[in-house]
C-alpha cells in the first residue's frame, strides 16, 4: 500500500518537530496533502523558514518556532496531538566529534523531553529518527537490527541512547515508540550548503556552478541512498504500526547499495558536466560500507519502498536544476 492510500481519523493532528529541515518539511507536505492537520515544531537553528513558508495559508497547519531542549515546549507542542513525528536533531557525525555536549543535549536530553510530553499528553504513536550510524563498526552487510557493533562518533551515540530511551517508554509507560534508522536519506530541499552538507546536493549544486566537488576518501565507499518518499511512507505506516512493534527500531533503505565514486560519475552525466573529482582525506567517524536488510520494516510496518535509487536521483537532479 502507497503511504497516500492511508488513512486516519479526519481531524487527526500530528507534531513533526524539526518540521522545518529537510526531512521534516516533506513529512510536513505529505501530511497536509493528505488532508490531516500538522503542527510544526522547529528552532530554526539548521531547519529553514522558507522550507515551510508555503504551507502558511493552509488552514490545517500551525508553526511554533522553539526549542525540544526546553521541556515547557515540548509540553505545549504536544497538547491534543495524536501522533509524533520527532525529526529535530543536529546531524553530521564529523560535527559532533567538535561539538559532544551540544549533541547530548539537543539529541539525547531533547528526544527524551519529546517523550515524555508525549507520555503525558496521550499521543497514540511517537515515531522518531534514529540513524544507520549506530551498527558502528559492525562489519557485516547488509546491516540488520540486533546486531549493532562499537559506535564511531557522538551523533552515533546519541541515536543509541534515543533508541534505549524510547525503548524504556514503551516498556515502563506504554506510549508506543518506533524507531526509524535512515540510510542516507536525499531529495527535495535538503542542504547543499556548508561544510556539513550532505554529498548528493553538494555535488549537484557544485556541478551546476561549475566547481570541482571533494570526494572524502578514495570514493569506493558505499552506502545505501535512500529518497525521501520512501522515508515519508515509512513515518507514516509506523504511525499505525501494531503493538508488537513498540519499543522497536527499525531499517528505513531502499536495500541498494550505491558506490560514491559511481554516483559521482552518474551526476556528471545527468548533468552533462564533464568535471574529474578531487579526492580528500576519509572523514573520521566514518564507516566505509552501508546497506540496508530491510526485511523487519516490511514484517512489522508494512514499509514496501517504490523508489529505487536511479528514479530518486533522477527527482532529486531536475528539483535542484529548478531550484537551486
Amino acid at each position: 500500500m502507497l503511504y497516500k492510500e492511508l488513512s486516519f481519523p479526519k481531524d487527526t493532528l500530528f507534531l513533526v518537530t524539526g518540521g522545518a529541515g529537510f526531512i521534516g518539511s516533506n513529512l510536513c507536505e505529505a501530511i497536509l496533502k493528505m488532508g490531516y492537520k500538522v503542527r510544526c515544531l522547529d528552532d530554526l537553528s539548521t531547519g529553514k523558514q522558507q522550507n515551510v513558508d508555503m504551507f502558511l495559508e493552509n488552514p490545517n497547519y500551525e508553526f511554533i518556532k522553539g526549542d525540544i531542549k526546553d521541556f515547557d515546549t515540548c509540553m505545549a507542542a504536544c497538547k491534543g496531538v495524536d501522533y509524533v513525528l520527532n525529526q529535530a536533531a543536529w546531524g553530521s557525525v564529523p560535527r559532533s566529534i567538535e561539538m559532544p555536549l551540544f549533541y547530548c543535549a539537543n539529541n539525547i536530553t531533547g528526544t527524551l523531553n519529546m517523550l515524555e510530553a508525549s507520555r503525558q499528553n496521550n499521543v497514540k504513536t511517537f515515531v522518531y529518527a534514529s540513524s544507520s550510524s549506530v551498527y558502528g563498526d559492525e562489519p557485516n552487510l547488509p546491516k540488520t537490527e540486533g546486531r549493532e557493533g562499537n559506535l564511531l562518533s557522538p551523533y552515533a551515540l546519541t541515536k543509541r541512547a534515543d533508541e534505549e530511551w524510547a525503548k524504556q517508554y514503551s516498556k515502563h509507560y506504554g506510549l508506543k515508540t518506533i524507531g526509524l534508522r535512515y540510510f542516507n536519506v536525499f531529495g527535495r530541499r535538503q542542504d547543499p550548503n556548508g561544510a556539513y552538507a550532505a554529498v548528493i546536493p553538494k555535488f549537484i549544486k557544485q556541478l551546476l556552478n561549475n566547481e570541482q566537488p571533494t570526494i572524502n576518501g578514495d570514493g569506493k565507499q558505499s552506502r545505501d541512498f535512500t529518497y525521501i518518499e520512501n522515508v515519508i511512507e515509512a513515518n507514516l505506516k509506523a504511525c499505525l504500526a501494531p503493538d508488537e512493534a513498540a519499543g522497536e527500531a527499525f531499517n528505513v533503505a531502499y536495500g541498494g547499495r550505491e558506490y560514491l565514486i559511481d554516483i559521482y560519475y552518474a551526476l556528471t552525466k545527468a548533468l552533462e558536466k564533464d568535471i574529474e573529482p578531487d579526492f580528500g582525506p576519509d572523514r573520521k567517524g566514518d564507516i566505509k560500507h552501508s546497506n540496508a536488510d530491510v526485511s523487519k520494516a516490511k514484517h512489522l510496518l508494512g514499509y514496501d519502498p517504490q523508489y529505487d535509487f536511479a528514479t530518486g536521483l533522477k527527482e532529486a537532479i531536475e528539483w535542484y536544476k529548478e531550484n537551486l
